[in-house]
């Protein structure tokens, strides 16, 4: 038995005290039993419980994320074999969804709008194979904002060397405020490797409120693999800086052209 009492309201977020029985349960005991698979409305039906398999990427390890990042749902295991064959390297990063992926865009400027932290967590035998690709297609906005976060990481690193690896975060407007030159992906990223190794850490934790909106450059990132998102979202922003006002044009196609959307729907790859 789940109950619910609502607290205060905060800025267009609400604060609520959740309770349940039995009390000894974990918070995520508890979602795991209560929760719902949230599938998109054009679907037509209830969740079922094959969806609890459906909505996880062959490849989801970790516990965290309160939704699956679905670009990754179009990758099956046959796929990363086809990959393997072609000498195509893949890697993975973990970013936990949280609010700060679905809160939708209310005022009227992007610059008032306030992201909600999320965590992320990068080996960092990650990050020094980023640092040497030579093209890199990231699939889903988590992973995007997961590894461009690590370029901003890796600045303020740069930037102020006294700071130590639990002490650096990427806060939302970070990448437009950061003063001095912005060096290659390949040379930050090589360089924050060597400072994490260097201060004993082989896992990268912390938290990222990266708003990637139109007039961001992509630092890491060539290309992106993304479903198609709704509208006053923070990801239709994020779809719109790489692609500039062409992302209207590939919007009214997939509309025109019966293209599902959300969840369960198709995917695009966008090039910066």
């Amino acid at each position: 038995v789940v109950s619910a009492e609502r607290l205060e309201s905060l800025e267009g977020t609400f604060l609520v005290r959740l309770s349940w029985t039995p009390a000894d349960s974990s918070f995520a005991e508890m979602l795991d039993a209560a929760g719902i698979t949230p599938l998109p409305p054009y679907l037509k039906r209830d969740a079922e419980a094959v969806d609890k398999d459906r909505y996880q990427t062959v490849y989801a390890q970790h516990d965290g994320s309160v939704a699956a990042p679905t670009a990754g749902l179009h990758f099956t295991d046959r796929v990363f074999e086809a990959m393997q064959q072609k000498s195509i390297e893949r890697t993975f990063v973990t970013l936990h969804v949280g609010a700060g992926t679905f809160k939708p865009v209310q005022s009227e400027k992007v610059g008032e709008h306030d992201m909600h932290f999320e965590f992320m967590h990068v080996q960092v035998p990650v990050i020094r194979q980023l640092a040497e690709a030579t093209q890199i297609v990231v699939v889903g906005t988590t992973s995007l904002r997961t590894v461009e976060s690590l370029y901003w990481l890796g600045l303020k690193a740069q930037l102020d060397p006294t700071l130590r690896p639990e002490q650096l975060i990427v806060e939302q407007w970070d990448p437009y405020d950061l003063p001095g030159e912005r060096p290659p992906a390949s040379e930050v990223l090589a360089v924050f490797a060597d400072y994490l190794e260097s201060h004993g850490v082989e896992q990268l934790i912390t938290k990222t409120q990266l708003m990637i909106a139109p007039g961001y450059d992509l630092r890491v990132a060539d290309a992106l693999v993304t479903n198609f998102h709704q509208p006053k979202s923070t990801l239709i922003l994020l779809v719109s800086a790489i692609v500039g006002d062409d992302w209207r044009k590939i919007y009214d196609y997939a509309l025109d052209n019966d293209f599902r959307f959300l969840s369960y729907g198709d995917g695009c790859l966008l090039f910066r």
